[in-house]
């Protein structure tokens, strides 16, 4: 098994109900949540953040 040449460093804390903010490594911060359709689904209330699967594609096809 080859040894570890990266490990990421970040923390998620939770801000309000699903409002989370997250913090990278190099001191990043943002936030996360839900918008659209999950939320008015669930009815959720508050403020829209991107979900976090946003980052993820925006990521990944950036």
């Amino acid at each position: 098994m080859s040894e570890t040449f990266y490990t990421s460093s970040a923390q998620v804390r939770i801000v309000e109900g699903v409002h989370r903010r997250s913090t990278l490594g190099d001191g990043t911060e943002f936030d996360m949540g839900v918008h659209g359709a999950i939320r008015s689904h669930y009815r959720l209330e508050g403020k829209e953040f991107p979900l976090p699967v946003d980052y993820q594609v925006a990521a990944t096809g950036g």
